[in-house]
């Protein structure tokens, strides 16, 4: 199974009295994850199911997602993608789906980089994940610890 783990886009800062699930993208980064997920796309990037954070700055980046790569399914919500969601919470529901070819997950930070650690069977492992980077791991089995190998890292500075 091919794993792509995606941080939402730039979101606004949140105003006096809104819950942070409730912050939504800005207009620069629905720009900026355009032009990062068409290169995604060109790189081969095709889900078999979009699974997002409930956030309203993550599902809006999932759905521009699905919209850039040609996904027509309804996108998968899940609280595993929470920013401060356990990683073998997460690990354990991704169990569940293995019968995906390959499932692209829309969060935040901390999750992503700890999740991108456990994965990888590194928990101590720490990744800088902007927002708007992408990661793609592939996983061969489906055990209680997971054991991926990680093929990319798209870096927004590096897609623009």
């Amino acid at each position: 199974m091919q794993i792509y783990l995606l941080r939402h886009g730039i979101a606004e800062d949140a105003r006096p009295g809104q819950a942070d699930a409730d912050r939504a993208l800005t207009t620069e980064g629905v720009k900026r994850l355009r032009e990062i997920l068409k290169r995604a796309r060109i790189a081969g990037v095709a889900p078999s199911l979009i699974v997002t954070s409930p956030y309203v700055r993550a599902r809006q980046t999932a759905e521009l997602a699905a919209e850039i790569m040609g996904y027509s399914e309804e996108l998968a919500k899940s609280t595993k993608l929470t920013p401060m969601a356990s990683p073998v919470d997460t690990w354990a529901e991704v169990r569940t789906l293995r019968n995906e070819p390959s499932l692209l997950l829309v969060g935040h930070e901390p999750h992503m980089g700890s999740f991108t650690g456990h994965l990888l069977a590194t928990p101590e492992l720490r990744v800088d994940f902007k927002k708007g980077a992408m990661v793609r791991i592939d996983l061969m089995d489906f055990g209680v610890q997971p054991r991926g190998v990680l093929k990319w890292m798209m870096a927004p500075k590096l897609a623009l």
